[in-house]
């Protein structure tokens, strides 16, 4: 019989199976070891060139380097005025100034200058208790390791054991967050997998093997994720997010493929061409989700921010090794067990079910349609309409929240206080109003202004910044040394997450600078941390329905390829999005309204992050894909055998119905104990991934899909006759290996 790739390959690894696990645990162990001596560092460093707010800081390194830079608080309060610590605080700020990547250090004391002239540095509050020394970074200090920081601790070090506490703010403050990874989180998915797996299989080994190749690749994904990090700057957050997905995927993949080695191995085929016979029939579907998942990662390059794009690279590395896993390790540990998975069991070993060959195809295909859920699908083709409308309806609810949006970046004062930037945060809030932890830097480049007008242009400016709304303060523009730009500084009434703040800096951009230098050749920015995490955000906003477009595209172009199936696949790429806006709304109703978001750790009503829907979407889809893929692969193979679209439609709900709600169960799990995380992100992108494989595993599952199939009907499957030729022919189960394989005499399987 001829063989195909993926068949050699799962006979191949079954046959030597000790030659492969020796192989992974090696590549591991090398990679983790290559990853503690060359592994890279994450942090939150972007940089947007075409932005305004880039163009203002790099005006201001050209003119003025000293208060350019990227600029942190480290922020000292006592009991007592701290002029009393007036030699720790010089110290600390002269320690400070002789760091590498330093600019500039500013003093919160009061300032003598040679004549006697004593001036207020604005970063003491009126009792004198509060303060903060602003110091600025030739880069982000987030990116600078924890040897640097162990330089900072050292500099501040004489104001801690004077009794001064001394907490450290935006950047600088992040630099310092415990870097702690999530191993709560990942050992209460693990521990739910386990429990579902043992309940579903009823087989402590066949429950397990899902979990060891689930890990070993995981943890083969992140190695080789901090060696790339080392050469490319990923975001903090891309390991977990890279973790979470890894697992996820990891433990479904390798749960559908043992599902069909147990099957086969209950039907008395040879362990190594049962292992073949997976890797070939469920090991293509595997293929084919795990490509559909990158490419909708891929998809998010498609936003030109090279942030996202690695967000979306971290997230593909694990899923990569996850495939892997599946299709070598998966078959090389069954090969090992041979017929002894199902040794330890709970319970007797129940069939899952599967498409069969030969003359036992109508008989056993008979013998399998009385059970619950094809009884339940067989309700669904009576009344279509109604199990319709109660899906709608229950995304539509879900859904709702999803118009209230609001996108920004989550300020310092969200995280908890455990964290010296949250602790930062809350002190200047309290000494010089929440608004100073976000303040825009003001920049008007008047190089190609003549001398002779520019102080009419610094009147024009300043009495445009009179009353500008939502300001607290705007101080008075300063020319620097060079007297080719001016330079301010606006303190909003709010928060630097706060609408207010958002529509501060909008007026200052749009409005109050414009007007002020209009009629001259000065050109106008508002840059610092604050004023790039906006452009951010508006940058993230005007592309994400270009994202929804792209990645709406490529997944109905799989589906299409795989099926051959014009409104199959529309519908399945409109359900999708139905999922997708539950669990937007969901995300909103729970941070940004704040339902319960105290429950999960979050301290008070956050927008939400400008990245995390971009990142939602495009895993969405492509894990919505999965399930999609695995379902429509059953009733399109009973279709094709049947002709009859209802009978295929309870046929594929039927077989695949236990083994899907494992694996949902499963993800939504992993996914879910990532709530528990400390970094809000997380929180976010936990939540609204298990609430996405939730509603799309029950409502998309039980009610939109049989529903809107058994309307379809058969023109599900039709697709016009010249798409029908230009389209490749795909095999995503392998059926034609799968029935030579079960019409062989057992004496020869």
């Amino acid at each position: 019989m001829h063989k195909g790739i993926l068949q050699r390959l799962g006979e191949w690894c079954a046959r030597h199976a000790i030659i492969v696990i020796v192989v992974w645990l090696a590549g591991l162990g090398v990679l983790h070891g290559l990853q503690n001596s060359f592994g890279g560092t994450y942090s939150d460093d972007f940089s947007l060139p075409d932005s305004q707010s880039q163009k203002g800081a790099d005006v201001l390194q050209a003119n003025a380097p000293t208060i350019g830079g990227t600029s942190a608080q480290v922020v000292l309060h006592d009991a007592k005025p701290l002029t009393d610590f007036t030699t720790q605080v010089n110290q600390a700020v002269a320690s400070l100034q002789k760091l590498d990547h330093v600019l500039s250090v500013q003093n919160p004391l009061p300032q003598t200058n040679s004549s006697g002239t004593t001036t207020q540095t604005g970063a003491l509050s009126k009792d004198g208790t509060i303060g903060y020394i602003t110091v600025r970074f030739d880069q982000n200090p987030s990116a600078l390791g924890t040897d640097y920081l162990n330089g900072v601790d050292a500099a501040v070090a004489p104001l801690r054991s004077a009794g001064v506490q001394v907490e450290y703010g935006g950047p600088l403050g992040e630099a310092a967050r415990p870097h702690t990874k999530d191993l709560t989180s990942e050992a209460i998915g693990f521990a739910v997998a386990i429990v579902v797996l043992i309940v579903g299989f009823g087989s402590l080994i066949a429950a397990g093997l899902p979990l060891v190749t689930a890990l070993i690749s995981v943890i083969v994904g992140l190695s080789c994720l901090s060696l790339l990090a080392a050469a490319i700057d990923f975001a903090s957050v891309s390991p977990t997010l890279a973790t979470m997905i890894g697992l996820g995927v990891g433990i479904d993949y390798a749960l559908f493929l043992i599902t069909r080695y147990r099957q086969l191995i209950m039907d008395r085929v040879e362990p190594h061409i049962a292992a073949g016979v997976a890797v070939t029939t469920s090991g293509r579907a595997v293929l084919v989700s795990g490509c559909t998942v990158i490419v909708a990662l891929a998809g998010l390059y498609v936003s030109g921010l090279s942030f996202i794009g690695r967000l979306g690279i971290a997230a593909a590395v694990t899923v990569v090794t996850a495939v892997a896993g599946a299709l070598t390790l998966v078959p090389a540990l069954a090969g090992l067990i041979g017929r002894r998975i199902d040794r330890f069991c709970l319970k007797t070993p129940v069939a899952e079910g599967g498409p069969v060959a030969g003359e036992d195809a109508g008989k056993k295909s008979g013998e399998q349609q009385h059970g619950f859920w094809h009884r339940y699908a067989k309700r669904v083709e009576h009344r279509p309409w109604w199990f319709l409308a109660a899906g709608v309806l229950v995304l539509g609810i879900l859904a709702i929240p999803l118009f209230s949006m609001r996108l920004d970046h989550i300020d310092d004062g969200a995280d908890p206080t455990s964290f010296t930037d949250r602790r930062a945060f809350d002190l200047i809030s309290q000494g010089f109003g929440p608004g100073a932890n976000g303040p825009l830097t003001l920049v008007v480049d008047q190089t190609n202004v003549p001398s002779s007008q520019r102080s009419t242009l610094a009147s024009n400016l300043q009495k445009a910044l009179t009353g500008v709304p939502n300001a607290a303060s705007i101080s008075p523009l300063q020319a620097t040394s060079n007297g080719n730009v001016l330079t301010g500084t606006a303190i909003s009434t709010q928060r630097p997450q706060a609408a207010d703040t958002t529509h501060l800096f909008n007026h200052l951009k749009d409005v109050s600078l414009p007007q002020g230098a209009k009629g001259t050749a000065a050109t106008t920015y508002v840059t610092g941390v604050t004023a790039a995490q906006q452009d951010f955000t508006e940058i993230i906003s005007s592309r994400l329905a270009l994202i929804i477009v792209v990645v709406v595209c490529l997944a109905f172009l799989i589906i299409l390829a795989v099926f051959r199936g014009l409104l199959v696949a529309v519908k399945a790429a409109v359900l999708n999005l139905f999922s997708i806006g539950a669990s937007y709304g969901v995300v909103v109703a729970v941070f940004q309204w704040g339902w319960g978001g105290s429950a999960l750790g979050v301290a008070g009503k956050v927008p939400i992050e400008s990245y995390v829907p971009m990142m939602m979407f495009a895993i969405i889809f492509g894990l919505s894909m999965d399930y999609e893929i695995f379902l429509l692969s059953r009733v399109h193979e009973a279709w094709i055998r049947t002709q009859r679209a209802e009978d295929s439609v309870a046929y594929g709900l039927e077989i695949t119905a236990r083994v899907i709600t494992c694996a949902a169960l499963i993800m939504f799990s992993v996914f879910a104990a990532f709530i528990l995380s400390d970094n809000i992100v997380v929180k976010m992108l936990g939540l609204g991934l298990a609430v996405s494989v939730l509603v799309d595993a029950t409502v998309v599952r039980l009610l939109l899909v049989p529903a809107v199939m058994t309307l379809l009907g058969r023109h599900a499957w039709w697709a016009p006759r010249w798409l029908d030729r230009i389209l490749p022919h795909l095999d995503t189960e392998g059926e034609s290996a799968l029935h030579q394989a079960m019409s062989e005499p057992a004496s020869k399987r």
